[in-house]
């Protein structure tokens, strides 16, 4: 059984390990090894940790082996109180496919970083694209082209009333 709970600094190691294997397995079909070597230079336990600070991250855990299978995290976007923006959404090669990425971003829209937006943001990979267009997220202000990041900026908009 999948559960989901929140990250903890305990969990830091082992979520840099994923994201790592998870990069250099998946991602690297549409990304050369350096570009992606240069992105996990962000991406150590360390700053998941410091991260964990400012945003709401969550693990998916494999209960059965008492494994984290897949993380995930959403806070403000650039500080703002009706914006949100996902980070670092990655799932264990092995567990892709199977609805693990489906049930993660189920958790991340009942976070109240995403009930309280207007506009949700992703940052999506060439890898990742077709999987939120999948969860409802379009193009931003219709531009389907890589930015210099060489990601795609996707969002999805909420109607809210305060």
């Amino acid at each position: 059984m999948i559960r989901y709970r929140i990250f903890n600094d305990k969990d830091a190691e082992e979520v840099s390990t994923l994201v790592r294997q998870t990069m250099l397995t998946t991602n690297i079909k549409d990304y050369s090894r350096e570009y992606l070597e240069n992105d996990l230079r962000n991406l150590t336990a360390k700053d998941f940790i410091e991260k964990g600070k400012f945003f709401h991250c969550y693990v998916l855990v494999d209960d059965i082996i008492n494994k984290i299978v897949a993380v995930g995290s959403i806070g403000p976007y650039w500080g703002k109180e009706d914006e949100s923006s996902f980070f670092n959404i990655f799932v264990l090669p092995e567990y892709q496919r199977q609805g693990i990425g489906r049930q993660l971003i189920q958790v991340l829209e009942q976070d109240s970083y995403f009930k309280r937006a207007k506009r949700i943001e992703i940052p999506a990979s060439i890898t990742g694209l077709k999987f939120y267009q999948k969860m409802g997220y379009t193009f931003k202000n219709g531009v389907d082209k890589l930015d210099e990041e060489k990601l795609y900026r996707l969002e999805k908009f909420r109607n809210i009333r305060h």
